[in-house]
């Protein structure tokens, strides 16, 4: 690589917990011989994914190249941000040769293109693709809206209604924009439901992509890295809901509460507390880690709605033994008072 060649940078988006993190772990393992840098824009100031991908540096990726920027939306502080990361990659004495940036599950990817554009960084970095990532299953049931009944029903109430959720223009601006959309968690969906969830997105995209289904974020890096798409300039076949006026997607039509507690007796009690968020409360997105007693292990737990997966990661060490949760939902719905004890109460129960 010339010091005259732009630097190709993969956007990675997707919907919360629709896997964008296993996707950039798995590219990590098989960079090809690449050196990798890593962007983590997660929502909020509590970041789970970027110690994550951490945990997975290697000589291609190392610890100092993976960033993680919480302090709001990188679209929206570009210049506190995302211009002076980019820059400093940029500085480093073996530069990188790929960068991914893995968006916040709530982010509109294209205001984001538009700042690739800033007179500091475009003679530097191109945007070598949009990946969109959409839980396959979750597609095919219509879960990218919060509560797709009562959405039908106020639309059913009044046929003049036009009414579009915040959920639904995210996921919808985040396929209009993609080059390349993965359906995740393929073995959960099964054909059926890869089929339903295909012609989802077919009718949501702007123009002909390539849908393919994943499992675990296995894809053979040739078919997502190197695209050579320029997206920073072919912003007009990206159309967003948000193109008829300048970038004011309102991050608070989200909102997310941070829960610390103590040890849990058992992870079986918590998950069934994090299923009753999301059917009682609308909670969309649950990630952290977990305090088990009795356990030298920290619990990783990642919840998409009513489904709840966790794993032990790692050793304690002399990281002090808490439980630290970020719970996200529409703004409206975030009760940070109702979500405290419905898990405190499964903190307190004897296993």
């Amino acid at each position: 690589m010339t010091d005259l060649t732009k630097i190709p940078v993969t956007v990675i988006t997707g919907f919360l917990g629709s896997g964008k993190t296993t996707l950039i772990r798995h590219l990590m393992a098989n960079a090809g011989g690449r050196r990798l840098a890593v962007l983590v824009n997660e929502f909020g100031t509590v970041g789970v994914d970027g110690e994550i991908l951490k945990g997975c540096a290697d000589e291609n990726c190392p610890a100092d190249n993976i960033v993680e920027l919480a302090n709001g939306c990188i679209c929206c502080t570009v210049a506190d941000d995302f211009i002076p990361t980019i820059e400093s990659l940029m500085a480093m004495d073996q530069k990188p040769e790929h960068i991914l940036i893995e968006t916040s599950g709530l982010a509109l990817p294209k205001p984001l293109l538009k700042a690739f554009d800033w007179p500091a960084i475009r003679s530097k970095i191109t945007v070598d693709g949009v990946i969109a990532l959409a839980d396959a299953e979750a597609v095919a049931n219509g879960r990218f809206a919060p509560n797709v009944a009562a959405v039908q029903k106020q639309r059913e109430a009044d046929e003049n209604l036009d009414h579009e959720t915040p959920l639904s223009e995210v996921f919808e601006d985040q396929i209009a924009c993609a080059d390349i959309v993965l359906l995740t968690k393929a073995d959960l969906a099964g054909e059926d439901g890869l089929a339903k969830a295909t012609a989802v997105i077919q009718q949501e995209a702007p123009r002909k992509l390539p849908i393919l289904p994943t499992t675990e974020g296995v894809i053979d890096p040739r078919v997502v890295l190197g695209l050579n798409a320029a997206a920073e300039d072919d912003l007009e076949a990206r159309p967003s809901h948000h193109d008829s006026h300048d970038h004011d997607h309102d991050h608070e039509d989200f909102d997310s509460v941070v829960v610390e507690l103590g040890e849990f007796p058992d992870p079986e009690l918590l998950s069934e507390a994090i299923a009753r968020l999301a059917r009682d409360q609308s909670i969309l997105r649950v990630k952290g880690y977990v305090a088990v007693k009795g356990k030298p292990m920290r619990l990783l737990v990642q919840a998409v709605g009513e489904r709840v997966r966790h794993q032990y990661d790692r050793l304690w060490g002399e990281t002090p033994r808490a439980t630290r949760l970020v719970c996200i939902g529409e703004h409206d719905h975030v009760d940070a008072d109702a979500i405290k004890a419905t898990l405190q109460t499964a903190a307190t129960v004897e296993a």
